[in-house]
Formats: C-alpha cells, structure tokens, sequence
C-alpha cells in the first residue's frame, strides 16, 4: 500500500514551481489584442497601421507592434496581412523581392495575395480587411 503525505521538500518545491511558472505562463498567453480566430492579424483596432506613402510600391512594411504587414504591390493598390508565419508561428521579418519573408524557415509569401512562394509553409498569410482613409492604411 502506498501512503502519501504532504513533506516540507513537495511544499517548497510546489512554491517554487508555482513562482517560476506563472509568470512565465502569463508571458506567453494571448491578451485581447493578439492574433485570434477573430481575422483582424491582432491589429486590436485601435487606429492607423502606417501611411500609405510610407508603404513602397512592389514591396511593404512590417508593423510588428500590430502584427501585421501592409504591402503595395502595384501603385495605388494596398494589401494587409496577419504578420503570423503560418507554418511555425513565427514573426515575419523582411518584406523584399516581391516577398514577405520568414527568418524560422525560410517561407515566402507573396506581397499581391499572400500566397505561399517558397515553403515549408503550405498555407497562406491570412489577409486582413482595411480602408485607405486620409492617406492612411487603417484595419476595418
């Protein structure tokens, strides 16, 4: 028969589990603002992603305090995407070449569409619904 007690050793080692572990916890969780299932890439809203005239025409920006890229591919035609690589999760770095550019992997996604260009990634960025108001690229 096995017997268990509660000893001095579990009791700090419970604590100390418990005081290492929760903050780490709460670091990695998700708030209200971060990328969901809701479709707006984590942009929370709350006003203007950049300008358009600092978005470049065949390429774009990473707003990485948003989670999200705004992209130009022809003059005048403005993209937003979820800056969520969809193969790792990992943040999207470089917008270059034509290309939104993961560092984890090496996916690629087009600046157009968001279409995979290069793997390991097999899905697309997710597109994010937007308006152009006052020359300002904003999330709808």
């Amino acid at each position: 028969m096995s017997e268990s007690r509660i000893t001095r050793r579990k009791v700090v080692t419970g604590t100390a589990v418990t005081a290492v572990g929760v903050p780490l916890l709460a670091a990695c969780g998700g708030g209200d603002g971060d990328t969901g299932s809701s479709g707006d890439g984590g942009s929370g809203g709350g006003g203007p992603l950049v300008a358009t005239s600092e978005v470049p025409v065949g390429g774009g920006v990473i707003v990485a305090d948003r989670n999200l890229v705004a992209t130009q591919p022809t003059e005048g035609t403005f993209k937003v995407f979820s800056a969520v690589c969809t193969h790792r999760s990992c943040a999207v770095t470089k917008v270059a070449g034509g290309t939104i550019d993961c560092p984890c992997h090496g996916s690629r996604f087009s600046i157009e569409d968001g279409s995979v260009t290069q793997g390991p990634a097999t899905s697309p960025l997710e597109e994010v619904a937007f308006e152009v108001t006052n020359d300002e690229i904003v999330p709808s």
